[in-house]
């Protein structure tokens, strides 16, 4: 019998830009050429296929993929001088949102394609292999990608991403990706319980559940969770059968909004020690005009009040968030109270950066634009007060016993990595055997962004502690 499966013969190189949404994304794009023969190559000069990967939110994001384009052109044209055709993508939100300056300024690239069709890739690589000039994927298609993409083949390591939420329909002001990503969409409870269990079985042993808003999710029960009768989910009940699965140890999410932290989900922080005590929760400024400007639908007074209920629920919660500084109209009373809020809350890590104009954005035509180097001190402020905080927090740690998740080696003979419930690194002598594993580990050394520690002995510490 002839074996008809194919070999990988061909390479593919990703290059990664933005949030963890994209790099699951690349993940899934890598799975979806796999059948083509595609396997992963480490540089762009020896692969066949070229995706970058891209991202909308971040100042001069599309200057930014132009630059690289034109570093992969040479390459793209030194391989076809060595007879050695490739094929270039450019994938993800930019791609999205510039597709016809991105055919008219870079007219080499071969494929463009926007977050919502990457299951359709392998038909694109086909017409583009076909025809030649450039395909264009932007469109949002009527049917789920996700019910259209195989299981996946990437190894997850002890730690993996799983997208379970997609699109916006918040339309911040500022902000690209109700119109990158599209209106808010759910995956199925029972695709989402395949998909972790898939990754458990593969040694996953923490989850990150990613979304733009993430605790937006609801769907539909499984099933098997239910007497026949149709029932519907909140974010907080999938967490609760998420917990219930074998192997898991940890589970994560981000990024949420404080307009969907219903009462469910702030039980869930009470009642699950699998869901770690750290919570991504971006407020974006600490004054009322600005956030109902960058139309947040929550003011400071809100926020305050979540975090206080959160903080009641689980009183070892640590927060991080995001903010923008500069938007539209900020005075410098404003931005005080931002530095203000930030003082309030006392935030374990967080964000910041400057305001800057996506086209097509309401903000973008409001009046009042604040000057670059207004702008630029505003930031540097925000930012020493963040590093203050955060480091304050390694500090504190300095003493205690924590449980901390083993990943991957360190960078040390000997040493390990991990995290802590906290999502802080820590860096431990350690046997190679505790990778995927949970174990004490006693802080001796808090420093500005990591941490470092030693084993202890304490029996059954995840339990107690995390």
């Amino acid at each position: 019998m002839t074996d008809t499966k194919l070999t990988n013969t061909k390479k593919l190189h990703v290059i990664t830009w933005g949030c963890q949404m994209n790099v699951y994304d690349s993940g899934r794009m890598t799975d979806v050429l796999a059948p083509l023969g595609y396997a992963t190559t480490a540089t762009p000069e020896d692969a066949d296929m070229v995706i970058l990967n891209t991202c909308h939110i971040r100042d001069k994001a599309a200057e930014k993929v132009f630059s690289e384009l034109g570093r992969l052109r040479a390459i793209k044209q030194a391989r076809a001088d060595a007879g050695h055709p490739t094929i270039l993508a450019v994938a993800g939100c930019v791609a999205q949102a510039e597709g016809a300056e991105i055919v008219a300024r870079a007219p080499y690239v071969d494929i463009v394609l926007g977050p919502q069709t990457y299951h359709r890739l392998p038909e694109m690589v086909a017409r583009a292999a076909r025809a030649g000039g450039t395909v264009i994927e932007t469109d949002f298609p009527a049917e789920d990608k996700f019910d259209h993409l195989p299981d996946s083949t990437t190894p997850p390591g002890v730690t993996a991403f799983l997208t379970i939420q997609e699109g916006c329909d918040k339309f911040c002001s500022f902000c690209v990706v109700p119109y990158t990503r599209g209106a808010e969409m759910s995956r199925p409870a029972t695709a989402i319980l395949a998909e972790a269990g898939r990754l458990i079985a593969a040694g996953a042993r923490e989850i990150t559940l990613l979304g733009q808003n993430v605790n937006a999710w609801h769907g539909d029960a499984p099933p098997a969770f239910t007497s026949g009768t149709k029932t519907s989910w909140t974010f907080g009940r999938l967490i609760h059968a998420l917990a219930e699965l074998p192997g898991l140890l940890r589970l994560r999410y981000t990024t949420s909004h404080p307009r969907d932290m219903g009462d469910d989900l702030i039980d869930a922080h009470r009642d699950i020690p699998q869901l770690m005590p750290f919570l991504h929760l971006p407020v974006q400024s600490g004054a009322d005009r600005v956030l109902a400007a960058m139309n947040r639908r929550h003011t400071t007074d809100d926020y305050l009040r979540l975090v206080d209920r959160l903080r009641h629920a689980r009183p070892d919660l640590a927060l991080s968030s995001d903010f923008i500084v500069g938007h539209p109209g900020e005075t410098e009373a404003e931005f005080e109270a931002t530095l203000t809020l930030m003082r309030r809350v006392g935030f374990a890590q967080s964000f910041a950066f400057m305001y800057s104009s996506r086209p097509g954005t309401p903000a973008a035509g409001a009046p009042g634009h604040v000057a670059e180097d207004v702008k630029a001190r505003r930031l540097q402020t925000l930012l020493t007060l963040l590093r203050d905080q955060q480091a304050d927090f390694n500090t504190s740690s300095v003493g205690l016993t924590m449980p901390v998740l083993f990943t991957h080696p360190g960078r040390r003979p000997g040493q390990l990595s991990g995290r802590t419930p906290f999502l802080q690194p820590v860096h431990v002598i350690a046997p190679k055997s505790l990778i995927g594993t949970v174990a004490p580990v006693t802080i001796m050394e808090g420093r500005p962004n990591s941490l470092a520690g030693a084993l202890t002995l304490t029996p059954n510490l995840e339990l107690s502690c995390a």
